[in-house]
């Protein structure tokens, strides 16, 4: 999952990212409205984590422009009002959640997986190919019921392959959702991650390489 935070007390945001990344997403973080503006289009995020009071640009201006770009992007908002009146107008300016501080950050984890498995097109708790099974919110892998340990990176990789169900899924688009933006683009990264993954998830092969294209993994039945 690719996030972006977008909050301007910088030990509030690096804390967020700090926490969102241990539970194995992939997080960018702008420290006020404009580059949270810059960035989100730039990047297709699965969701925004906004703090409504930031400056250069306001958190409801920038919630406005996400929800207008029609992008499948889901956003939360943060703000230190907890009042009934402020979260129905956060929420009528486009915000998918809301968040009041202080927030206990287990809630902020699961919330955001649940605003992700709600992007387009829509993921399910529980993602099946063959008999590998692979559970987001568990961070958990198994295969034929046998536990298979794998790095966040190599989670996440084999996250976005089930998660396309099929279809084939590029280097590049991998790269995107998987790192943040300080990965090289044109770092081997992406294949050497595969390959690892290949060798944890054992025989018969799951990954297919689709050559000038990219990976696949096919989707159950």
């Amino acid at each position: 999952m690719r996030v972006l935070v977008v909050e301007d007390s910088e030990p509030l945001a690096e804390a967020v990212a700090r926490g969102l990344r241990r539970e194995g997403m992939a997080v960018d973080v702008a420290l006020d409205g404009l580059s949270g503006h810059e960035k989100s289009s730039i990047t297709r995020y699965d969701v925004v984590v906004l703090d409504r009071d930031l400056p250069g640009m306001s958190g409801d201006a920038l919630c406005a422009e996400i929800v207008a770009s029609e992008a499948s992007t889901r956003v939360i908002m943060l703000t230190a009002s907890g009042a009934l009146a402020d979260k129905v107008d956060g929420l009528s300016r486009g915000a998918d959640d809301y968040l009041a501080k202080p927030f206990d950050f287990p809630e902020l984890v699961a919330r955001v997986r649940a605003l992700g498995r709600r992007a387009s097109p829509a993921v399910p708790p529980l993602l099946v190919a063959g008999d590998v099974a692979l559970d987001p919110a568990k961070r958990t892998v198994r295969r034929a019921e046998a536990p298979v340990e794998l790095t966040r990176k190599e989670f996440g990789v084999l996250e976005v392959l089930m998660g396309a169900r099929g279809a084939v899924v590029s280097s590049e688009e991998l790269l995107e959702r998987v790192w943040d933006e300080n990965a090289d683009p044109f770092t081997t990264t992406v294949r050497v991650t595969v390959m690892t993954l290949r060798k944890k998830l054992g025989e018969p092969g799951v990954i297919e390489t689709v050559v000038g294209a990219g990976y696949r993994v096919p989707a159950a039945g």
